[in-house]
């Protein structure tokens, strides 16, 4: 009976061993799955991909350059960099000979102006008159905070002009009141003689057309035009030595005037493409814009010159002569999947889906554009087959009721083994 006993318990020990030995080998296989057989998947997800080519371009612009007799003096912007403007508008001066001491002047008259307003405003004794003044000071307050919060000059000359009109205002009436009056006229009297003289010294640069304007001016704007895209040729476009991705400088002595409809993208290319074709570019700045060819002249070593119209980010591109961009031949939306997902048996592609482990062999299609299919190097765009579609490549009703698609999110295997799968 004992050696009987003896003989249950170690069984039982046995059976025990082998339970826990099977767990531990389970834990373990479960940890392996999720370590080593995960890497292996991927969700699938809405996305797009690209059929698309990096080039080197030269933007060619339809742009008048404006200068003035006094381009020595130095320049004041009345328009900024990019800023839009009308035909006939001053768009930067020229500074007078004598700019420097006639604003040293004014601003000494300023300070005397004001000392002398302060002295004046409390022998005002008319309610009537202070009130006056008290709305002025509170103009002048308003305006001066608002100019703090301005970053466009054009509008920061502005508000400092309405402040000194403003000032000159409060100053006249206060003088008319009181005794210090004809001290306090003048000093305005001076002050906008000092004006005069700095203004009627000064040159005022008009815009002769509208466009956009810009003080980025590098000698090429009458060489590079769209006028002359066809005398244009890789050797010489080579021969300007221009560094691809190099800010414009800006220029001090004058400016210029752009057309903000349209700029043109000359590139060299191997492949041909036809005239007019409609693709799209990818900037410096990963804006996506349309674009259409629009001149083709063949170079040497079978390379084309092309010319790419284009009509949007027109004000991004003045920064550049040289850029690097991406030409976007082809894109298509929809469900993305690594190459690497699909496989191919008797003529139909196929993924392998992983649901909680079960994995079901689904056939899907390639998707195309323009009779080209959705693919790059590295990614694809696959579309599930209708009913009629799987009864052409062999499906039974009854495999057509138990199909399944592949949707967002499923999650697909990378290099699957269709013989091992069901």
């Amino acid at each position: 009976m004992k050696k009987e006993k003896e003989k249950g318990k170690k069984k039982k020990k046995i059976i025990i061993y082998i339970a826990l030995l099977l767990i531990i080998l389970y834990v373990f296989y479960t940890v392996f799955l999720l370590t080593v057989q995960s890497t292996k998947l991927f969700t699938v997800e809405q996305g797009k991909i690209y059929l698309e080519e990096t080039l080197n371009g030269y933007i060619i612009r339809d742009e008048t350059v404006v200068k003035g007799e006094n381009y020595k003096n130095g320049m004041e912007q009345i328009k900024t960099e990019g800023e839009k403007t009308a035909k006939n508008e001053s768009v930067f001066r020229y500074y007078s000979q004598n700019e420097t001491d006639l604003k040293q002047k004014i601003s000494e008259l300023d300070e005397k102006i004001q000392t002398a307003l302060k002295e004046s405003e409390n022998l005002i004794t008319s309610d009537g008159l202070s009130a006056e003044v008290k709305t002025i000071e509170n103009k002048i307050d308003e305006k001066t905070k608002e100019i703090s919060k301005l970053t466009d000059m054009s509008k920061i000359a502005e508000y400092k002009k309405e402040i000194n009109e403003l000032v000159s205002k409060k100053a006249k009436i206060v003088g008319d009141s009181s005794k210090q009056g004809s001290y306090l006229k003048q000093l305005i009297e001076q002050r906008a003689k000092y004006e005069s003289e700095l203004n009627s010294g000064a040159e005022y640069i008009k815009a002769n057309r509208s466009g956009i304007v810009s003080y980025r001016v590098d000698g090429l704007e009458e060489t590079l035009t769209p006028n002359n895209i066809e005398s244009l040729s890789k050797e010489y476009l080579n021969n300007l030595n221009l560094k691809t991705g190099k800010i414009v400088a800006t220029n001090d002595e004058c400016g210029k005037i752009i057309d903000n409809f349209a700029c043109y993208i000359v590139t060299i290319r191997q492949k041909k493409q036809k005239f007019g074709d409609k693709v799209k570019l990818r900037l410096p700045n990963n804006s996506e814009i349309d674009s259409q060819i629009t001149y083709i002249k063949q170079e040497e070593n079978d390379e084309y010159l092309i010319s790419l119209e284009v009509k949007k980010e027109i004000a991004e591109l003045i920064n550049y002569r040289k850029i690097s961009f991406d030409l976007i031949w082809l894109s298509y939306s929809g469900l993305k999947v690594p190459n690497d997902a699909i496989t191919q048996k008797d003529g139909i592609n196929y993924v392998v889906r992983n649901r909680a482990g079960y994995l079901s062999k689904i056939p899907i299609k390639i998707g195309t554009v323009n009779k080209k299919e959705a693919k790059n190097e590295k990614y694809t765009i696959i579309e599930n087959y209708t009913t009629d579609e799987l009864r052409k490549i062999g499906y039974t009703d009854k495999q057509i009721n138990n199909f399944k698609k592949i949707s967002i999110y499923d999650e697909i295997m990378l290099n699957p083994d269709l013989d091992k799968i069901e």
